[in-house]
């Protein structure tokens, strides 16, 4: 069926044909390893088509198919990782795609090349989209995407193992446990453990390095995996028992793969969380500090005013602390917006200018800014809604403050809106230092507009923000 249908539908040659019957006939292999559905696809003579010329669906496991695809037509509009990989010759990975049933799928795809390394074919890996979503941990550790799918592909003959573009380390062991085959990378790997001797022929347990059982693994036909330290490398082990047509185990694939840098950069990443944990703890620590050194001097204070203008301050300082209060608990430099501005409206809730009971409410989209946005944007809001509190219900027993947050592309907005008595906004607090500090902020920091109305029916107070999608 291969030779037919790329002679009718593709440029490819009789040595290249050969080549895709002789990987074809793993692809079954594969495909219960992997525990999905596996195909070849071949570049046809129109443009922006693929052609499926072999598949396989695992066995004990459900394939996405109700009927067999060979011989038909792969768009680039539905499987653009298909044809990405035919044209490129690179490896995709973990692309979403539309399969010739209109299901949705996720693709993992690795070119097949010739003897003179031009890309004949590419070898496809399908799994669940939504169980690959929810599980996505897991399937990596199970499928390894990409690299595992280059590591099934040549897992029987020596020859296939030879590969070079192979990075992991492939070790076939008999029923009886004797090492049979071995590729240039696990022999790369072992020489780094010290090991001198030829490979092939060495029972299992001179190899093992988790210290498994063969038997226990031959007994056991589901995949193990287990990760090891050894001397200055980190390693992780999988295992896969390689069965017959007749299900008899014939013996059992080891693939090794050096984490060593993966483990690095883990490693390194937990240290920087650490360390910009500290860091907001610490500011927080020292604001919270010049907070208690104002409300001190406040006690020393007689004049209204005075006073006044040091709780203001007091707040402002509070307000910058809570943000970075929940940014040492992430341990990360990005916050969801919801949860800064719930803290600051709380904690601003928390000083009471009159007796009315003010409903303060945040509603609209959710999502991550950095620490930089959080800390201006917190204090824009903080002194907006303060300014409510303190001037919006004089006189009333019962208002309501809503703050709205709107996502955009490049620039998003937050609403600050009031049901409250309102005031001429040209003639009333001219100079207001409360309003200074929220245009400043709005146009110098966070590089927006900020734009106040206001009538007997209440007062909005509106701004944006530029996004900054980059991490800190």
């Amino acid at each position: 069926m291969i030779k037919e249908l790329c002679q009718q539908y593709t440029f490819l040659k009789e040595d290249d044909i050969t080549k895709l019957q002789a990987i074809s006939q793993q692809m079954q292999l594969m495909a219960d390893l992997n525990r999905a559905d596996i195909f070849i696809d071949c570049m046809s003579r129109e443009k922006d088509v693929a052609m499926v010329v072999a598949e396989a669906k695992p066995f004990l496991y459900k394939s996405h198919y109700k009927d067999s695809v060979v011989g038909q037509y792969a768009y680039r509009h539905n499987e653009p990782a298909v044809l990405r990989t035919l044209e490129l010759g690179m490896p995709t990975r973990d692309l979403r795609a539309i399969t010739q049933e209109e299901q949705m799928v996720r693709q993992n795809v690795v070119p097949i090349k010739n003897d003179d390394g031009v890309t004949i074919a590419c070898l496809i890996m399908e799994t669940d989209v939504y169980e690959s979503e929810q599980k996505h941990a897991k399937i990596q550790m199970l499928t390894q995407t990409t690299e595992n799918l280059s590591e099934t592909l040549r897992t029987i003959h020596e020859e296939v193992l030879l590969n070079p573009y192979l990075n992991d380390g492939i070790i076939i062991f008999d029923a009886n446990g004797i090492s049979q085959s071995v590729n240039p990378m696990a022999t790369k790997l072992y020489r780094k453990l010290g090991y001198l001797d030829v490979l092939q022929g060495i029972p299992f347990e001179n190899l093992v390095l988790d210290g498994n059982s063969f038997k226990i693994i031959a007994n056991n036909p589901n995949f193990k995996i287990s990760e090891v330290t050894v001397g200055d490398m980190s390693l992780q082990i999988k295992y896969v028992n390689l069965n017959s047509a007749q299900y008899e185990m014939e013996g059992v694939l080891m693939v090794i793969k050096d984490i060593t840098d993966k483990k690095a950069i883990e490693k390194a990443l937990i240290t920087k969380s650490v360390a910009i944990r500290e860091i907001h703890h610490r500011v927080k620590n020292n604001l919270q500090t010049i907070a208690s050194l104002l409300r001190l001097q406040l006690r020393r204070v007689d004049n209204k005013e005075s006073k006044k203008a040091f709780e203001e301050s007091i707040n402002r300082v509070s307000s910058i602390a809570v943000t970075h209060e929940i940014l040492a608990q992430n341990g990360v430099d990005e916050v969801d917006i919801k949860t800064i501005l719930k803290r600051i409206v709380d904690n601003a809730d928390n000083v009471s200018f009159n007796e009315c009971q003010v409903e303060l409410i945040i509603t609209g989209d959710t999502f991550y800014i950095t620490s930089e946005l959080a800390t201006s944007i917190g204090l824009v809001v903080n002194e907006l809604v303060q300014n409510s509190l303190q001037y919006a219900f004089v006189g009333r027993e019962k208002g309501q403050i809503i703050v709205q947050i709107e996502k955009g592309i490049q620039y998003s907005s937050i609403l600050v809106q009031d049901d409250g008595v309102g005031f001429d906004v040209k003639n009333s607090r001219k100079g207001s230092l409360g309003i200074s500090i929220v245009q400043s902020i709005v146009e110098d920091t966070l590089k927006g507009c900020f734009s106040l109305e206001s009538a007997s029916q209440g007062t909005k107070a509106n701004f944006d923000f530029r996004m900054k999608t980059e991490s800190i």
